[in-house]
């Protein structure tokens, strides 16, 4: 969702739909789809049914940085799986998206903690030659892949909305696009041959909104293609890869708690309720583990099949599989914007958690 426009920055996300017909529309704004505080944290409830469920299976997690991508390989991990987690900012190297805080290392290094075995792979993911190396290394050292997660963005900076296409910077909307979309594509074209080596592989594009709520413009015609695309390439996929009694699926968060958003709200994980006081509507926030423990929920599921080809929410799976936030709690935040923030039903945040 977007937050406020007076807050001043540009944010992507997962985004409300807006209602241009009411007066107050134009007051939720997008949230960054980048980040998890590392710092202490309680747990919450992991649904039991996916603790060891990964042992022995190998994932891939392309921009696992920070965020949500970095949660999903943490919750992997937590589940037994080998994670190769990738990303361009590494402690000796930091990528465009300017955040020196987060590095691939130390993702590695939770999903270690965390139970599983973390990789850290620095790799650009626009890069084609890179992504056949590291897919080969992973061969090499694995012999299978089971689970590809395509969670490569970093586009947040490039996104104007407020102006019309030809208002906007060609270049950066160029860039948006080859950042969010062409990336996941030159993953899946070399990572695929080695996930159908083996059936029943798992393929998660993870992008903003599902396709029934991005029906709506997206208000910037590069970042609504850019989200978009994930939702048809999982599609796509799960076309092809049926036949290799392979799963594809395009999953969202719901208004993400990342690093960089509790950086823009001056809180940390453990205190972000304080900033309901400047946005009301952050109270309905998840933490990047809840979609985290989505995709790890799924990943579990022998009967996973069911969802191929699906676009979904977090808290969809959560009603299905029955984890939680880290706060226990099971966040609905589409439920809550359709029906109190647009319904004009009576409710608060606290109704929908």
């Amino acid at each position: 969702m977007r937050p406020p426009r007076d807050t001043g920055q540009k944010m992507s996300g997962f985004a409300a739909r807006v209602d241009r017909g009411r007066p107050d529309s134009s007051r939720v704004g997008h949230v960054i789809h980048t980040g998890f505080h590392t710092g202490t944290h309680t747990r919450g409830r992991m649904d039991v049914s996916t603790q060891g469920a990964l042992a022995g299976r190998v994932a891939l997690v392309a921009g696992a940085t920070r965020g949500a991508g970095r949660a999903m390989a943490v919750e992997l991990g937590a589940a037994g799986a080998t994670v190769y987690a990738t990303g361009r900012t590494t402690r000796e190297r930091v990528s465009e998206v300017g955040r020196p805080t987060e590095t691939i290392e130390e993702t590695a290094e939770l999903i270690t903690a965390a139970g599983g075995t973390g990789i850290a792979v620095p790799t650009d993911h626009l890069e084609p030659e890179q992504v056949r190396a590291l897919v080969e290394r992973i061969d090499r050292e694995q012999g299978r892949l089971d689970v590809l997660v395509n969670d490569v963005w970093g586009g947040e900076a490039l996104i104007e909305f407020g102006k019309k296409t030809w208002e906007t910077d060609l270049t950066g909307g160029l860039r948006m696009l080859r950042l969010g979309v062409e990336t996941h594509l030159i993953t899946s074209y070399y990572a695929l041959p080695l996930l159908i080596r083996h059936p029943g592989g798992l393929v998660v594009e993870v992008t903003d909104g599902n396709e029934e709520f991005n029906k709506t413009y997206r208000e910037n015609l590069f970042f609504d293609l850019t989200k978009n695309a994930p939702i048809r390439t999982a599609f796509g996929l799960a076309e092809e890869l049926a036949e290799f009694d392979g799963t594809a699926v395009s999953i969202s968060p719901g208004f993400l708690r990342s690093e960089q958003m509790l950086d823009h709200f001056g809180v940390r994980e453990e205190n972000w309720r304080d900033a309901v006081e400047k946005e009301p509507h952050f109270a309905i926030a998840e933490s990047p583990h809840f979609v985290g423990r989505a995709v790890a929920a799924l990943a579990a599921d022998p009967d996973r099949a069911r969802w191929n080809g699906k676009s979904i929410f977090s808290g969809d799976l959560a009603k299905v599989y029955g984890f939680t936030d880290l706060d226990g709690s099971r966040p609905d935040v589409l439920g809550y914007f359709q029906d109190v923030v647009f319904g004009g039903k009576e409710g608060t945040a606290a109704d929908y958690r």
